[in-house]
């Protein structure tokens, strides 16, 4: 309060942090990791359960909802669990996907099972043999080797908890079969391959064209500033016989925007507008962003965009990354990470917030950690309540900030250390 007792800025920005509820946002991401919604990858029946879902949830906060479809290409799906086995000369072992194998995705989609001796790439002769592929050996390197192979073998790393993670941004589909293998049985591999053994194994990967559909809300219909808040929907997709909840990456930036824009959309001044782009198809490389970018472009908008992707494990500091002429926005968001007291560090956020920064809108992308990244280990009893709050909160002083008229703001906001 005021000296004369009358509430300051200060006082009305606390109120707004005072209202972001982490159990609920902590609700939000478990809905999202939830078995109906598969991981919600680009095209499937889990994303479009999980943006009917999400729909709903924003007309009940009384946006205006609309969708917007576009098209992706070449999405990669594996299609069957992958049956891989080798022998070292006395043992014949069968590799757990998702933990020992999987499928590259440049491979070549060949459902079958086949056999063959092993060999290293670049030794001897491929014809009809599997080729492990050496360290530092790469992709196109092992092509040259490969004439008459049955397929390639790549050593990769794995994650903390044991998995591979799966990605669908990459390199385009090449000529042959190619699996990836942990690090250990990479190397077991090649030392039977310099003294005999064989492998079995199969790589089912198909391409699909989909659809993918943004889903944007929106309140307050002003001319004035405009705060668009952003999260990508969007998972890498279950595979068969693995859950891959996506949690953390995205459904913990996805919980942050809704929670905020419950919280602003009662509070922002009547001349500004809030939206809200739930975006599809980052995981397929940010194709959903680039779109709605491209259609704000030609209508002329300049919107303030602030984009969450993970808020899930915040490590003492969260990254920001800020492109477009951010100066102000990024000068907003500054101040409010000192009055809520989440410090703020330079670091890369490639996500959506790039898209739109690269169209010339000032822009910042917000990450504050996940755990199990692309992987089934993105679980929602990984995402931190804590986490979800400090970054909710952090969303809320930004865009109350960013349009609040600076006289009434006062020095004392953001001075808090």
């Amino acid at each position: 309060m005021s000296a004369a007792g009358r509430p300051t800025a200060a006082d009305a920005l606390g109120g707004l942090l005072d209202a972001v509820s982490g159990e609920r946002m902590a609700a939000t991401v478990a809905a999202l990791a939830g078995a109906p919604f598969t991981g919600r990858r680009v095209g499937s029946a889990g994303g479009a359960a999980a943006r009917a879902w999400l729909a709903q949830h924003l007309a009940d906060l009384g946006a205006t909802v609309t969708l917007e479809p576009f098209a992706v290409r070449f999405v990669p799906e594996v299609y069957t669990t992958p049956d891989v086995q080798w022998y070292d000369g006395g043992t014949v072992r069968r590799l757990a996907f998702g933990r020992d194998v999987a499928v590259h995705l440049a491979s070549a989609d060949q459902p079958l099972i086949r056999r063959g001796d092993l060999a290293v790439a670049g030794s001897g002769d491929p014809t009809g043999r599997w080729l492990v592929v050496p360290p530092g050996m790469t992709l196109f390197g092992a092509y040259g080797h490969a004439n008459g192979a049955i397929g390639l073998l790549f050593g990769r790393g794995v994650d903390a908890d044991g998995w591979h993670y799966t990605m669908l941004a990459g390199p385009n589909p090449g000529p042959l079969p190619i699996l990836t293998l942990d690090a250990a049985t990479h190397a077991a591999l090649h030392a039977v391959a310099e003294s005999g053994g064989w492998l079995a194994g199969n790589a089912p990967i198909r391409r699909l064209d989909v659809a993918g559909t943004n889903l944007h809300g929106t309140w307050h219909a002003g001319t004035g500033v405009e705060v668009l808040l952003t999260a990508h929907y969007d998972g890498v997709g279950d595979h068969p016989g693995l859950r891959q909840p996506a949690a953390a990456d995205n459904g913990s930036g996805v919980a942050v925007v809704l929670e905020a824009a419950r919280v602003l959309a009662r509070h922002l001044p009547d001349n500004t507008r809030l939206s809200v782009a739930l975006l599809d198809g980052e995981e397929a490389g940010a194709l959903g962003s680039a779109h709605h970018a491209a259609q704000l472009r030609t209508t002329g908008a300049t919107p303030l965009v602030i984009n969450v992707d993970g808020a899930g494990n915040l490590h003492q500091a969260a990254a920001v990354e800020a492109g477009g002429p951010a100066h102000a926005l990024l000068a907003a968001l500054d101040q409010a990470g000192r009055h809520t007291g989440l410090p703020l560090v330079a670091g890369p956020v490639a996500s959506d917030n790039r898209r739109y920064a690269a169209v010339g809108f000032p822009a910042v992308g917000i990450g504050a950690g996940m755990a199990g990244y692309h992987s089934p280990a993105d679980t929602a009893d990984r995402v931190e309540t804590s986490t979800l709050a400090a970054v909710a909160r952090l969303v809320v002083a930004t865009g109350w900030l960013a349009t609040a008229d600076p006289a009434t703001l006062q020095s004392l906001i953001g001075d808090k250390r």
